[in-house]
C-alpha cells in the first residue's frame, strides 16, 4: 500500500537552479544600485553601443543598397524621359528659329525689290519664282505668272541688284526668263564711268559673264560697273548688268577679254520684278521723245501757205493785160 507519511524529497537540480536566480536576482540589485549611485554603467552602454555600430550599419546595408538600387532606376527614367522631352523641344525650337531666319531673309529682299523699285519709280510687277533650270547649255527662270497677269514676251525682268533676263515665252499662267547667263542671251552695254558701248555674252555660269573684243586703246579697266545702254529697245537703258572683274588679251592680242561679275543674284532668291515698260526712269512717254516739229497722230497733212499777189504796178511785175485779152 501507498506510504502517505510525507512529500517527496527535493531534487538536487532543482535547488542548484533556485541558487542561480536567487544569485542573478543579487548581481542586478546590485547594479542597479551602482548604476543609481555610480554613474558608471552609462559609460559602459555608450562603449557598447559604439562597439555595436559597423554590426548595425552592416544589419542595414541590404536595405539601403536596395533602397538606392530603386531611387536610382526612378531617378534614370525620369531623366530619360526629361532629356528625350528636351531634345524634342530643342529639335522644335531649331526648326522654327530656322524658319524664321528663312522668313527674315526672304523679308529683306522682298524688301530690297520693293525698295529699288520704289527709289526708281518704276512700273513693276513682283512675280515668285516657280522652278529654277541652272544647266550649262540652258539658263532659264520660270515665274508664277503669265499673260493673265499682263506678262507678255520680250518684257525685261530685274531684282534688286539689277537685270536679271527677259520674257521669252508666256502661257495663261506661267512666263518663261532667259538668263543674262544664257550662252545664247546677248545684252548692249554702256561702261558707266567712261560711255564706252560693249556687248556683255553669258557663258552658262550664274557667276559670270563674257565681255569679248574689247579694244585695247578702249578706257575700260578692272572694276568699271556696266549698265545697260539701251540699244535695240529690249532692255532699258541704265539699269546694271555687273562688273568687271578681270580683263585678259585674246588669241589675236589685238583685244581684251573681260570676265563680269552680274549684278543680278541669278542663282538665289524666290522673287523678281517685271517692268512693264521699257523706258528709263525719268525720260517720260515716248509722244515726248518725238521732236518739237514732228505732227501730231491723226492730224493730216500741213497746210500749205497761201502767198497773196503783189499789187499791179509793182517793179519787175508786168501790168494786167486789158479786158479780153490773154495773158502772155
Amino acid at each position: 500500500m501507498p506510504s502517505y507519511a510525507s512529500p517527496a524529497a527535493s531534487r538536487p537540480g532543482d535547488v542548484a537552479g533556485t541558487l542561480r536566480l536567487l544569485a542573478y536576482l543579487a548581481i542586478a540589485i546590485a547594479l542597479i544600485v551602482a548604476d543609481h549611485r555610480g554613474d558608471w554603467l552609462d559609460r559602459a552602454r555608450g562603449y557598447a553601443s559604439v562597439a555595436m555600430q559597423p554590426i548595425w550599419w552592416l544589419a542595414g546595408l541590404p536595405s539601403r543598397l536596395g533602397r538606392n538600387v530603386r531611387e536610382d532606376a526612378v531617378t534614370r527614367s525620369l531623366l530619360a524621359e526629361d532629356n528625350r522631352r528636351l531634345r524634342n523641344e530643342l529639335l522644335i525650337s531649331r526648326a522654327r528659329l530656322a524658319r524664321l531666319q528663312v522668313a527674315a531673309a526672304e523679308n529683306a529682299r522682298l524688301r530690297g525689290l520693293l525698295g529699288s523699285a520704289e527709289r526708281g519709280g518704276l512700273d513693276v510687277r513682283l512675280a515668285p519664282i516657280l522652278d529654277v533650270d541652272l544647266d550649262p547649255t540652258r539658263q532659264r527662270l520660270m515665274l508664277s505668272a503669265g499673260t493673265r497677269q499682263g506678262v507678255v514676251a520680250g518684257q525685261c525682268v530685274i531684282d534688286a541688284g539689277g537685270v536679271v533676263g527677259q520674257i521669252i515665252e508666256t502661257t495663261p499662267t506661267t512666263a518663261t526668263v532667259l538668263l543674262l547667263t544664257d550662252p545664247d542671251h546677248a545684252i548692249p552695254v554702256v561702261v558707266a564711268r567712261t560711255g564706252v558701248r560693249l556687248v556683255v555674252y553669258g557663258q552658262g555660269r550664274s557667276d559670270r559673264l563674257r565681255v569679248p573684243n574689247v579694244p585695247l586703246s578702249s578706257d575700260v579697266e578692272i572694276g568699271d560697273e556696266l549698265v545697260t545702254s539701251g540699244l535695240g529697245g529690249r532692255f532699258p537703258p541704265g539699269f546694271p548688268v555687273g562688273r568687271i572683274a578681270a580683263l585678259e588679251p585674246d588669241d589675236s592680242r589685238a583685244f581684251l577679254v573681260g570676265d563680269v561679275v552680274p549684278a543680278a543674284r541669278l542663282d538665289r532668291g524666290r522673287d523678281v520684278l517685271l517692268l512693264h515698260e521699257n523706258l528709263a526712269p525719268g525720260l517720260g512717254d515716248r509722244a515726248s521723245m518725238r521732236p518739237p516739229d514732228a505732227a501730231e497722230p491723226g492730224a493730216g497733212a500741213p497746210r500749205a501757205a497761201v502767198v497773196e499777189p503783189p499789187p499791179p504796178g509793182t517793179p519787175g511785175v508786168p501790168p494786167e493785160p486789158p479786158p479780153g485779152e490773154d495773158r502772155p
